[in-house]
């Protein structure tokens, strides 16, 4: 039986010391087909541990609808590290922020109705069944039961948020309760306030951070006198949002800062290892004083990009390992361009004119009051007889991006990220928004806020009532589209097309033809596109195709430039940003 523990200045296996270098690979982020890919890779740069997150959110959608299979299958993900010789650190939050929608929190768990991250007992409820399902996986793979995980982290840089110990307890006391045996530990960033607020004393305190490790580890040791130091985020890049720039950070720096991190004698869990892809819906969003959706890919400059290639940052930091640890003397091989094809897209009819299914309400009902979970809600009212113009105002937020119609025709865009409450209509008859949610906010106080038209539209000072609502759900509208299944009524544009592959590939398609909407191959959602930017391809993972003919439906907001669908050698994830 091999040991794990945590000794008076090392982490201890067998009672020897041990050095941990692990590289983060969240399994709800890569096809389950190229999970072992992506872990041999992990140990080929010199790391002999992988660490996760759990994201709530993706097990059970739906309260008590829990799903461990497929892509959810964290047993298989921890077999899979089990047998390339690795160890496991497991992150189950329950928040787990990792730029993923709602901070990995399920929109059921409603914070109008809970304290979120609390020792609200509603909230804890909720949470003790959902680490007790987690445990279930994890408790038999301990490294002390034959299996690969050597730590457990309670919650996720709680210190950031608040400082309710009580509730920090009660996680351990579930966690313990339920099996787990190994050591716990927490991460905060290295500030005196956050690693106060953030832990407890019978957790041992970890740090987040990706630079001036020296000044941060000196930080760390002050809240954590003994037992070994870890750097449990090393942030070797950094994620992006539509509208902004392609985020990367120097090569030779983050070397430096890993180089540092380790002649500290230091253990660490570089942030990311390889950060995939936010596939369908699951991008995040940030909110300091402007919203800010976070963009489909994942690739966080990371080791390995989004399609699993190893960069210069691979071999930058495996040198730097391998002035502390053996490496393998193999090396992944080089990308290879992608397939390159264009396939003509033809017209599919219009798919975003559904017949209302809820019934008419006074004020719009939100996505949440209606339960539902893709990305779009249209909503449906008559405009006062004889109207002839006018200012409409949304009463509290558009959350987070409206396009307005009457009778038909759109006039305008209502977005939360520019801060818009208000619209010029023209005369009509009839009113049509439709709303998209862009991404939960993933950090901060904003979590479980409701997504929709929040609030009561005001038309020259009368509230408009008598609203329809009606969900759209885009991976459905889609899956009918591919089946011939098309309307010709009013509103935006869905398109498909077919094209031939020798054999099953990774692609990159470039939607910078087009300009905002959701894109799939085969029925599997490759994620959102939009021209704002930064990145103008959408990866497609091998699994998702086949040899002979693959199916591509688009479904547009706007507009197609072009009916092209272009596949590309490489991705284009926008301008640089160092």
């Amino acid at each position: 039986m091999t040991t794990f523990s945590i000794g008076d200045t090392d982490f201890l296996r067998d009672g020897a010391p041990h050095r941990i270098f692990s590289g983060a690979l969240h399994y709800f982020r890569v096809h389950p087909d190229q999970w072992q890919d992506r872990i041999r890779k992990a140990r080929l740069m010199g790391l002999n541990t992988i660490e996760t997150y759990v994201a709530w959110n993706a097990h059970e959608p739906r309260r008590g609808e829990w799903d461990a299979t497929g892509w959810n299958d964290l047993g298989r993900f921890l077999d899979l590290i089990a047998a390339e010789g690795m160890d496991a650190i497991v992150r189950p939050g329950p928040y787990i922020c990792a730029e993923w929608h709602n901070g990995g929190l399920p929109t059921w768990v409603d914070a109008d109705e809970r304290t979120l991250r609390s020792s609200d007992p509603a909230y804890l409820a909720d949470v003790t069944g959902f680490l007790e399902r987690v445990y279930e996986i994890v408790v038999p793979r301990q490294i002390h039961r034959g299996g690969p995980v050597v730590l457990v982290q309670i919650e996720n840089e709680y210190g950031a948020y608040g400082s309710d110990k009580a509730y920090l307890a009660e996680l351990v006391r579930v966690t313990r309760a339920a099996g787990i045996e190994v050591p716990l530990t927490s991460v905060d960033q290295p500030t005196d306030q956050m690693l106060a607020d953030g832990s407890l004393p019978e957790l041992h305190k970890t740090g987040s951070f990706g630079s001036r490790s020296s000044e941060r580890l000196a930080t760390l040791r002050r809240h954590q006198r003994t037992g070994p130091l870890m750097c449990s985020e090393f942030w070797d890049g950094w994620f992006d949002w539509w509208g902004g720039v392609h985020h990367t950070t120097d090569v030779a720096a983050a070397a430096g800062d890993l180089d540092a991190l380790l002649a500290a004698g230091a253990s660490v869990n570089i942030y990311m290892f390889h950060g995939g892809t936010n596939f369908g819906l699951t991008n995040g969003a940030n909110h300091k004083g402007r919203y800010l959706p976070l963009a489909t890919s994942y690739d966080y400059d990371a080791p390995l990009d989004e399609a699993g290639n190893p960069t210069a940052k691979f071999f930058a930091l495996r040198d730097v390992i391998a002035k502390y640890a053996p490496v393998p003397d193999e090396v992944p091989p080089a990308a290879q361009p992608a397939p390159e094809l264009s396939v003509e897209l033809h017209p599919a009819g219009t798919w975003t004119d559904a017949a209302a299914t809820a019934p008419a309400s006074d004020a719009p009902f939100s996505f949440d009051d209606l339960g539902h979970l893709s990305a779009l809600m249209r909503y449906d009212a008559e405009l006062p007889e004889g109207f002839t113009g006018g200012i409409l105002r949304v009463d509290e937020e558009i959350r987070d991006l409206a396009w307005v119609s009457v009778d038909g025709r759109r006039v305008g865009t209502l977005s939360r990220t520019r801060h818009d409450r208000a619209i010029e209509l023209p005369a009509g008859r009839r009113l049509s928004i439709l709303v998209e949610d862009q991404g939960r906010v993933n950090y901060d106080h904003r979590l479980g806020e409701h997504k929709g038209m929040i609030g009561a539209p005001v038309l020259d000072g009368a509230t408009l009532t008598d609203w329809t609502s009606t969900p759209l759900d885009v991976a459905e509208i889609a899956a009918d589209i591919a089946t011939g299944t098309v309307s010709d009524g009013e509103g935006p544009a869905a398109y498909a097309g077919a094209f031939t592959l020798d054999a099953a590939s990774d692609l990159f398609l470039d939607t910078s033809a087009w300009s905002k909407g959701y894109a799939f191959v085969n029925g599997f959602f490759l994620g959102r596109y939009w021209r704002n930017g930064p990145q103008s391809t959408l990866f497609v993972p091998a699994p998702a195709t086949v040899a002979g003919e693959n199916r591509i439906v688009v479904l547009e907001l706007e507009n197609v430039l072009e009916p092209i669908a272009s596949f590309v050698a490489e991705a284009s994830l926008g301008d640089l940003s160092e």
